[in-house]
C-alpha cells in the first residue's frame, strides 16, 4: 500500500436512522475509490471497523462504515439497504464515485455484500464495481435478500446477468468460521467464471480486521496486538486494490 495519507472523519445518519461513519482521505485526487462496509451480526458495531476502515482510507480511498442491527424485524436488510443509498448518494459531494462503488464486509456483512451482487434488483439495479468479503460463510441467507449466495449460484446461474470481481480474505486460524467455507463460494464463482480470488491471512475471526473479542464487553475491539494487525493491514491491502486504490 502507498504511504498511508491523513484522513478525516464525518458522521453521517442514514434514512433509517442509523450512524455512519465516513472515512476522507486527505488528498488533491478529484476522483476517489470507494467503498461501502458492512460490519458483522453484532448490532450497531461499526466501530469495530474503525481501523481498518481509516487505514483503507488512508490508501486514497473514500470509506463509508454505517451501523445495522441484526435483531431487527427484517434481519437489518433495510438498514442495510439504507446505507447503501447513503453512499450512492453522497460518495460524488465527497469525491467519490457511488456508481461504481465497492461492497465489502465482514461476516454476516459479507455475505449481504455477496448478496446485492448476485439479485441487484434488491438495490433497484444497482450493481457493485466489486465485492470484498471478510471472513464469512455463504450457505445461509444474506441479510440483504433472504437468500443464501450459494443457493443462488447452484440455480443453473447467479442471478446477476453479469458477473463483478470477488476478493475473498479468511483468517486461516477462524475458530468461528473456517476457510472452507470461502473456498465453497471461491469454487462457486469460478464455475461460473466469475473473477475471484482468495487471501488467507494468519488470523482468527476478529482478528482477520484487526479486532479482538472482549468478554468483558461481550463485543469485539481494536486488537493492540501487532501480529493482528499485520493481517488486518493485509485485510485492508485487499479492500483497497479491490478498489482499484492508488499505487502510490
Amino acid at each position: 500500500m502507498p504511504v498511508p495519507r491523513e484522513v478525516k472523519h464525518e458522521l453521517a445518519t442514514t434514512s433509517a436512522g442509523k450512524f455512519i461513519d465516513v472515512y476522507l482521505p486527505v488528498t488533491d485526487a478529484t476522483s476517489l475509490p470507494t467503498v461501502l462496509l458492512w460490519h458483522g451480526i453484532g448490532p450497531d458495531e461499526r466501530d469495530v471497523l474503525e481501523p481498518l476502515a481509516r487505514t483503507v482510507a488512508g490508501a486514497g480511498v473514500l470509506v463509508f462504515v454505517p451501523d445495522w442491527r441484526s435483531d431487527a424485524a427484517d434481519g437489518g436488510r433495510a438498514h442495510l439497504l439504507a446505507s447503501l443509498e447513503y453512499a450512492r448518494t453522497h460518495a460524488a459531494a465527497l469525491g467519490g464515485d457511488g456508481e461504481r462503488m465497492v461492497l465489502a464486509g465482514w461476516s454476516a456483512g459479507a455475505s449481504a455484500a455477496m448478496g446485492v451482487a448476485l439479485r441487484p434488483q434488491v438495490a433497484d439495479g444497482w450493481r457493485p464495481a466489486a465485492v470484498v468479503g471478510i471472513a464469512s460463510r455463504y450457505d445461509r441467507p444474506a441479510r440483504t435478500t433472504g437468500v443464501p449466495p450459494l443457493n443462488d449460484l447452484a440455480g443453473g446461474g447467479p442471478a446477476s446477468p453479469l458477473p463483478v470481481p470477488v476478493t475473498l480474505v479468511h483468517g486461516t486460524a477462524d475458530e468461528l468460521m473456517d476457510t472452507t467455507f470461502s473456498r465453497e463460494l471461491l469454487g462457486a464463482l469460478t464455475t461460473h467464471r466469475w473473477p475471484a480470488r482468495l487471501e488467507e491471512v494468519r488470523a482468527n475471526h476478529a482478528g482477520a480486521i484487526g479486532a479482538v473479542y472482549d468478554p468483558e464487553l461481550d463485543r469485539c475491539r481494536p486488537s493492540e496486538d501487532e501480529h493482528v494487525r499485520a493481517a488486518a493491514h493485509l485485510t485492508a491491502h485487499a479492500i483497497a486494490q479491490a478498489a482499484g486504490a492508488p499505487a502510490a
